[in-house]
Formats: structure tokens, C-alpha cells, sequence
């Protein structure tokens, strides 16, 4: 029956690898510590940068509550704004999985100590422990599958991510406060493992170092790195991007050929209804309804910008040249001069999430912001939006709608 014993998870004999230990635990701690915070800080950013305060359309997570303390107006600028802040946010997850994978196997024998109650603080702390090691699991695999296009949710990715980063990262705050003590003793301290209860008992000749493995795991964060952030670059580093869905050659040649998420047919665009004999856009603002078809949008004065586009998958273009008309001047064409308003934009696009969205007044009174007719010197494709598509100064791509069809101007905050 002993022996028995002896070779269940709750046996201390039944851990035997050399490597585990407080000071291997505590190396990991620190790095996924500085990189959480990081992830947090990056998200809440990503999120704000929606808008959601502006309109129930932007908002995926109504029922936020308290939770939307942080909110405040997204800038029109800089123009990389969303991309390097979404960037650090998706690259810097995908790094950090080795490390999460390995802080996590290093601590897996105290989820097997018995009893597995001692008092009233061990039980909270153990209750903390489920939510950081489940939380975290579902964040990063939530965020992995979001990178890689496949929405296997069981609902919206939004709210899902959103209300699991605020579960993880209240487990993650109680779970430093609870341990930070003990990892500094063990980062400072000697290397004596007497009353380390992550330390085997009995353990195995060693076959690596706890230096080598903290090495392994380092080259597998700069291996993830190394395939993943070219997604944000131009060719030739985009295309050491072989993990992202975005990563290899550029798709198709020529001035649109430049990223997509999904194509003018897979979103139920219909390319009779953006002939230039049926397309208009209609414009609603405090004087009435006008109608404009791409001739008339051609004939108003056009304004040029350089500006990338920026997904919350984490990939980037770099900046694109786009021709259009100002959506301030589209303002001033239903009243609006001076002092533009927020505008409610709609899509000739059937079905998903973004087929209309809200930009802020702000956003519309900038100079770059436009309804952009043409890229790169040429007329927009289908699945870059022809007949007209909104771009907007550091939006998330799902906000700078193509196919747009009606443009409703006026405050919506």
C-alpha cells in the first residue's frame, strides 16, 4: 500500500525531476510579472481604443459595469498609435507562452499536496491558484486562437477576453501579493534547498541544469518572437512570420495587394451592388439627405494620407497611400462645419460583428481621416472596399469599415 502511495501525484516521491525548485519558480515569476502587466496594460488600451463608451454599437461588453473605469476617448494620432500598442500586446503573449508553460510545470506538484485545505488563508490562496492557472490558460488560448482566425468561441471573443483578463489578472495581483515574499528570499538568498517544498525529495541525476532549462525556455520565447512579430513589418521580415496567419508573401501584387481578414465574398458582398450605376452613399446630418454616387464623391476636392492599417490579431500593414474625401468636409455638406460630430457608419456587409461602427468626433475632424476612394494610385478593390471605405489615424482595422453605404453624422456619445 505504501509503495503504492509512492506513486501518486500527492507523493512527494512522485516528483523526481532535478530542476524544480523556489529559486527556477521565482526567475519565471519576475519575467511573467513584468510580461502580464504588460499584456494588461496593452489590452485595456486595445479595448479603449473601440470606443465603447461612445455607442452601443462599439461595445461588445455591455454589462461592464465598474470595469469600464479606464475608458477615455481614443486619440487620431500618432498614426501607429494601435499599431505598436496591439502589436506589443498579441507578439508579447506569444512570447510569453513558453515561459507560462514552464512557471506553470514547475509549480504542478503543489496542485497535489494533501490536504488540500490546511486552514482558511491556505484555502483562499488555493482558490486564487485555480483562477491565475485557469484563467491564464484560457487568456492565452483564447488569444492564440484569435490570432490564427479561428473563432471557435463559445460566444463573442470580446466579452470572453475582456471579463477573463480582469478574472486573471485579479488572481495574478492576489497570487504577488500572496508569494512575492518568498521569491525575493529565494532570488536573494543562498542556494540551499533545505525547506524548499518544490524541491524533489528523491530526485533524478539531472540531465540539464535549472540554468540550461531557464535557457530552454528563453530560446523558446525568442523562437516564438522570431516567428510571429514580422506580421508588423514589411517584406522581407514578414515573412519569417510562419506561425501567423498574416506571415509569408504579400497576398496578390500591385497597389491593393496589402493584408485582409476576409475577403468581399466570404462577407456576402454582393459586387452588383457596387456598380457605379447602383452604389450610392447616403449622407445624414442636421440639414437632410444627400445622395452621392462615386462620380459626384470624385468630383469634391481629394485629400491624400499615409496611413497603415492595424487589426487586433496583432498584424499590421505599413502605411498605405489612400485617396478620398475628408469626412469633416462630408460633415459639412449636411451642416456641419466648424465642429464636426461623431458619425454612425454602415456597411453594405450582411453579417459580422463590425459591419457598422461609430467613430468619435475627433476622429472625424481629422485631417486624414477619410472616405477613401483609391490606394496606392489606384481605385480601391472589392475586398479593399470599393466603391468607398473609411480610414482612419490609429482605429482598429474592424473600424475603418469598408463597402460603406450611409454615413448618419451627429453626437452619439
Amino acid at each position: 500500500m505504501r509503495d503504492l502511495a509512492s506513486r501518486l501525484p500527492t507523493s512527494p516521491g512522485f516528483w523526481r525531476s532535478p530542476v524544480r525548485g523556489r529559486r527556477f519558480t521565482a526567475v519565471l515569476g519576475l519575467v511573467l510579472l513584468a510580461g502580464v502587466t504588460v499584456l494588461f496594460v496593452t489590452g485595456l488600451l486595445s479595448y479603449a481604443a473601440y470606443n465603447p463608451g461612445l455607442d452601443p454599437v462599439n461595445d461588445k461588453t455591455p454589462d461592464k459595469g465598474i470595469l469600464g473605469f479606464y475608458l477615455f476617448p481614443w486619440p487620431a494620432g500618432p498614426d501607429w498609435l494601435y499599431r505598436l500598442s496591439q502589436g506589443v500586446h498579441v507578439t508579447l503573449g506569444l512570447t510569453l507562452i513558453p515561459v507560462l508553460l514552464a512557471k506553470l510545470w514547475s509549480v504542478v506538484p503543489r496542485l497535489f499536496t494533501l490536504p488540500p485545505v490546511r486552514s482558511l488563508a491556505h484555502g483562499l490562496e488555493r482558490v486564487s491558484l485555480l483562477l491565475l492557472v485557469g484563467g491564464g490558460l484560457f487568456q492565452f488560448v483564447t488569444g492564440v486562437l484569435n490570432v490564427q482566425l479561428d473563432y471557435v468561441f463559445p460566444g463573442s471573443f470580446y466579452p470572453l477576453h475582456f471579463y477573463g483578463a480582469w478574472v486573471f489578472f485579479a488572481a495574478f495581483v492576489a497570487h504577488v501579493v500572496l508569494k512575492a515574499p518568498m521569491a525575493l528570499r529565494a532570488l536573494r538568498g543562498p542556494r540551499d534547498e533545505r525547506g524548499d517544498d518544490l524541491a524533489a525529495p528523491r530526485p533524478d541525476p539531472p540531465t540539464v541544469s535549472r540554468r540550461g532549462a531557464l535557457w530552454l525556455v528563453g530560446g523558446g520565447s525568442l523562437l516564438m518572437f522570431a516567428t510571429n512579430a514580422g506580421r508588423s513589418f514589411d517584406a522581407p521580415l514578414r515573412e519569417t512570420a510562419v506561425l501567423s496567419p498574416h506571415g509569408g508573401p504579400e497576398p496578390g501584387n500591385g497597389p491593393n495587394g496589402f493584408q485582409i481578414n476576409k475577403t468581399a465574398a466570404y462577407l456576402g458582398i454582393d459586387p452588383a451592388g457596387t456598380r457605379d450605376d447602383v452604389w450610392r452613399l447616403v449622407v445624414v446630418g442636421r440639414t437632410g439627405t444627400i445622395r452621392l454616387g462615386r462620380a459626384e464623391l470624385l468630383d469634391m476636392e481629394q485629400h491624400s494620407a499615409a496611413l497603415p492599417i492595424a487589426c487586433v490579431e496583432g498584424w499590421s500593414t505599413s502605411d498605405q497611400w489612400w485617396r478620398g474625401v475628408r469626412l469633416r468636409d462630408l460633415a459639412a455638406r449636411v451642416g456641419f462645419g466648424e465642429d464636426p460630430p461623431d458619425v454612425f457608419v454602415e456597411s453594405l456587409q450582411r453579417h459580422g460583428a463590425f459591419r457598422s461602427g461609430v467613430l468619435r468626433a475627433n476622429q472625424v475632424a481629422e485631417g486624414r481621416s477619410l472616405l477613401a476612394l483609391s490606394v496606392n494610385g489606384e481605385t480601391l478593390s472589392l475586398d479593399h472596399g470599393y466603391p468607398a471605405r473609411i480610414i482612419v489615424p490609429a482605429a482598429p482595422g474592424v473600424l475603418n469599415t469598408k463597402w460603406v453605404t450611409r454615413l448618419t453624422f451627429g453626437d452619439l456619445g
